[in-house]
């Protein structure tokens, strides 16, 4: 079955369970409130440093990275001002070594979020989230460089690199901004 998300989708009553459960995980383990709600384009989701939001009206397959994607950034944003000062520039001109830390910093994110999967009890998504994530990142290069919002499917490559789990180190959620304030798209 073709879902647009790529020959590694999982099926979506799976993806149903791993929302569910990594959802709970995250409200419980860091108490991270997560808000199913309208999310306002062009966003999918947003995050604040102590609240998950995501979008109500998403496709499985979006909403289970949107989750843990943004788990990512809220790790990244309370245990590193780098990665703060990463996610809230807003530069005029996008030079490559801009792009090379945001690179950087997307992968951070994805490796935190197979992390939370494998916390979770699924080791089974790797390489699905892995092929995501670079669907993301080749997403905001384009747009960074270009300036253009092309359709996000468009970027989608099957088989990327396998990313690896980075340890989610011990943190404290604290409210930095909006999304809408730094200049993830």
């Amino acid at each position: 079955m073709e879902t647009g998300w790529g020959r590694n989708a999982p099926d979506p009553g799976y993806l149903r369970t791993v929302f569910d459960k990594v959802e709970r995980m995250i409200e419980d383990r860091w108490s991270i409130p997560v808000h199913i709600q309208d999310v306002p384009n062009p966003f999918t989701g947003d995050l604040d440093g102590e609240q998950i939001m995501v979008d109500y009206d998403l496709e499985i397959y979006e909403a289970v990275f949107i989750l843990i994607h943004l788990f990512g950034h809220t790790v990244q944003w309370n245990v590193s001002e780098q990665n703060r000062a990463i996610a809230f520039a807003k530069p005029t001109v996008w030079t490559e070594e801009l792009l090379t830390q945001v690179t950087a910093y997307e992968h951070e994110a994805c490796r935190y979020s197979i992390q939370l999967l494998h916390e979770a009890g699924f080791h089974d998504l790797d390489r699905w989230l892995s092929d995501f994530a670079a669907c993301d990142t080749a997403y905001l290069m384009h747009f960074y460089k270009t300036g253009e919002k092309r359709p996000f499917r468009q970027f989608w490559t099957d088989d990327a690199p396998v990313l690896g789990p980075l340890a989610i180190p011990p943190f404290q959620p604290a409210r930095w901004i909006s999304r809408y304030e730094g200049t993830v798209v």
